[in-house]
Formats: C-alpha cells, sequence, structure tokens
C-alpha cells in the first residue's frame, strides 16, 4: 500500500478548498438549473413563484417620451433620446417570501434593459405574508429593439433550494407593432407610489 505524505494531502486539500471558493465567487454557478423553474405568461396572467405560495402579475404596460416621480419635490422629468416603457404590476404574498428579484427586459435583438435608475418608486419587491402590492418598474429602450420584449424576474440570492425564473411576453411581436407603441408614446407618465392592501 502507498503511503502519502502529509504535504501531499495537504496540497491535495487546499485544491479542494479552493474549488469550493471558486464555485460560490461565481453565483452563476451555483445555481442547479433543475431547481430553476422557469414559468412563462402574458399581461394579466398571474405567475406563481414555485413553492412560496406568492404570484406576480404584469397589470399594464405603457410607454412615454419622459417619467417623473409623483413624490419628486422637484417636479423635474427625466428625459430621454429613446422611450421609456413603465409596466404596472400587481404582487400577492404567500407564507414563504420569495428571494429578492432581478427585473430585467430583453429584446429580441440582443438589448438587455435595467431598470432606469434615479427614479424612487420604480422598482419590484413583495410585502409581507397576506398583503398584496401594486406599483411600477421603468425601463429606458432603443427604440430599434424592442421587437419580442420579455420581462425576466430572476431569484439574486446566491443559495436557492427551490425557485422561479418569471417571463411575461409583453406583446410586440413585430417591427410594425414596435414603431406603433414608439408613434402613440405618451409625452409623460408619472411614476406613482407603491401600494399596500390586503390579499383578497
Amino acid at each position: 500500500m502507498k503511503l502519502y505524505r502529509p504535504g501531499t494531502i495537504l496540497v491535495g486539500v487546499l485544491f479542494v478548498l479552493l474549488g469550493g471558493v471558486t464555485r460560490l465567487a461565481a453565483p452563476d454557478q451555483v445555481y442547479d438549473e433543475q431547481n430553476i423553474k422557469v414559468v412563462h405568461g402574458t399581461i394579466g396572467q398571474a405567475l406563481d413563484y414555485t413553492g412560496s405560495g406568492s404570484t406576480m402579475k404584469v397589470t399594464r404596460i405603457k410607454f412615454a417620451r419622459s417619467v417623473i416621480d409623483s413624490t419628486d419635490s422637484d417636479k423635474k422629468p427625466l428625459e430621454t433620446n429613446g422611450i421609456y416603457l413603465a409596466i404596472e404590476w400587481d404582487a400577492v404574498r404567500g407564507a414563504k417570501k420569495p428571494d429578492n428579484i432581478n427585473a430585467t427586459l430583453l429584446a429580441d435583438g440582443g438589448s438587455v434593459y435595467e431598470p432606469v435608475e434615479g427614479l424612487s418608486n420604480s422598482g419590484i419587491d413583495f410585502p409581507d405574508a397576506g398583503f398584496a402590492k401594486t406599483g411600477t418598474v421603468v425601463f429606458e429602450l432603443n427604440p430599434a429593439d424592442m421587437t419580442g420584449l420579455t420581462l425576466k424576474l430572476h431569484p439574486t440570492m446566491v443559495f436557492n433550494y427551490y425557485n422561479s425564473d418569471i417571463e411575461v411576453d409583453l406583446g410586440i411581436p413585430t417591427d410594425a407593432i414596435a414603431q406603433q407603441m414608439v408613434d402613440t408614446a405618451a409625452p409623460q407618465y408619472i411614476v406613482e407610489k407603491s401600494v399596500t392592501r390586503v390579499a383578497s
């Protein structure tokens, strides 16, 4: 039987530990895809966060050329050379709170849009158990890449036992419809404060 020197064993243990630390440093590699269920839907559908009893629904979308917070004391709108998209949502909280979620917009042309910064009323989160919440999240878009817009909600926690990605088709299947949305965009959209109520 071959015996290994203590130094050799320590080097082997060190490599194993470094491999574990590397996995923790790259959260994308920690997720086991078998544990992530992708739930697809459209505007108006309440979509389940697996294992939490909570749901998320996009209730309406609005395009605008400028946006402003209703609570902004300066009342100075944010303007853009592109177009703003306000996504109004309704979240119902079950017994278990879903992990914090990262919202992005994906377009067929390859663009990935992040929520606009500088709007205190814009965002997505869940209320306490037994309550529901409505609110708005705002994105700034390139009008040339709006076809196939899909809202993706992805858990941001590193360790997950069972979670869902939610993907909502926003109903813009063609370039012609995308252009129509741009042409008919409102001059301004007011981002109201989120509202919490008792879940029905």
